[in-house]
């Protein structure tokens, strides 16, 4: 098996002349290969370092913190709608260009997503991917740099240039398979979710759906869902990772606790009188007392919540049996087909709207899934696989 195609060495781009001529080039290509290098282990939002981009016949690794450098070619690239753009798991890069440019790349393809469609599994690894289409080797020994130091040495950059070389050929071997296998259709219905904005967007309003909580009381999920919603605006107002602000686990105590003042909001574990006494600090009392005065009648149900409604253990069970057995029958990854979320809402309500019951989903799982919870068909073992039988 052939490896990936010879490059010449990368060029390191950090000026702006430099990179408006290489978007220029890269715009005439049919599909383009992306990828960044950043850093969050600090912040809260994704500092981008360096963007990787490679065309049929040059890569290039662009220096995104180089001084005065105009990121305006890239954004126009990145926004023409006839240019493929590659990704491997797209998320967390397609959110940096998001907050950057304000939209996310157009005719966008996630090489992860559609090795799950082609039979890879769940959330295959780059590095397998590779190995497994290209026969190819990444080397990985600069994983974890600190891209945000300069200067840059020349392995860094070599590194960072070759997740976008060997990702050219990964991407036309997946697209030859999954066009003989007649499964596009199904890659184009995952990359319309990837492609929409709100994917990648945080309601601070849902962030306390996150949270594992064990309350009956209406009047304190109203302060955990307040608490929760402050720390999301709070910790992207200073740009700091939410549980650096305040820890999952503080919120349902500073919850219970309800404090008043200052004083009191230290007795929370973890709680110091700097931050008690400080803008934070003073601007989530504010939020507490707000939730605190909640009218009753206007105060959030508790019937819906996850906790209120537990599914069959063993419905649940046996719907994963099918998922399996259909993802293997059809060589595609059963978290592509049903997540675990999806499988709790089927046993809870077959005939509500789920993603699972829905386009190719429905026709490979969901329609069975639903004549299994009415006892339809049912499941036996067939030598070492499990076999769907009709019933009645």
């Amino acid at each position: 098996m052939n490896t990936a195609p010879t490059f010449p060495p990368a060029a390191f781009i950090t000026d702006s002349a430099a990179l408006a001529a290489l978007c220029e080039r890269l715009a005439a290509e049919e599909f383009v290969t992306v990828d960044t290098e950043f850093m969050r282990e600090k912040t809260y939002y994704p500092e981008l370092c360096l963007v990787q981009l490679a065309g049929a016949h040059e890569v290039a690794v662009v220096d995104a913190q180089a001084k005065g450098l105009d990121l305006a070619p890239l954004g126009a690239l990145l926004a023409k709608p006839d240019v493929v753009k590659v990704f491997h798991a797209c998320r967390q890069d397609v959110e940096i260009f998001l907050l950057m440019f304000g939209a996310v790349p157009a005719n966008l393809f996630d090489t992860q997503v559609a090795a799950m469609v082609a039979g890879f599994g769940d959330q295959v690894g780059y590095d397998a991917l590779v190995q497994a289409l290209t026969g190819g080797h990444i080397d990985k020994a600069h994983r974890f740099s600190d891209w945000s130091a300069r200067p840059l040495t020349n392995a860094q950059v070599t590194y960072a240039a070759a997740d976008v070389t060997h990702l050219r050929l990964v991407y036309e071997r997946l697209i030859a398979r999954l066009r003989v296998d007649g499964r596009m259709d199904w890659v184009g219905q995952e990359m319309a979710a990837l492609a929409d904005p709100n994917t990648y967007r945080v309601d601070p309003e849902r962030a306390w759906e996150r949270l594992k909580l064990r309350t009956g009381n209406r009047r304190q999920l109203a302060l955990v869902q307040a608490i929760a919603a402050w720390r999301e605006r709070e910790a992207q107002r200073i740009n700091i990772p939410r549980q650096r602000l305040v820890k999952d686990e503080q919120i349902p105590e500073i919850a219970a606790l309800a404090p008043a003042d200052a004083e009191a909001l230290t007795r929370a574990r973890g709680i110091s009188a700097g931050f008690a006494q400080g803008k934070s600090g003073t601007s989530l009392l504010e939020v507490i007392a707000t939730a605190k005065a909640i009218p009753e009648e206007d105060l959030p149900r508790i019937e819906r919540t996850r906790e209120a409604q537990r599914a069959s253990p063993a419905l649940v069970a046996l719907l994963k049996v099918l998922l399996n057995a259909r993802a293997e029958q059809n060589n595609v990854a059963a978290r592509l087909l049903a997540s675990s979320e999806e499988i709790e809402a089927l046993a809870l309500d077959e005939t509500a709207p789920n993603a699972a019951n829905e386009g190719w989903r429905g026709e490979m799982f969901g329609a069975d899934a639903v004549r299994l919870i009415k006892g339809e068909i049912a499941l036996s073992a067939q030598g070492k696989r499990v076999k769907i039988v009709e019933v009645g």
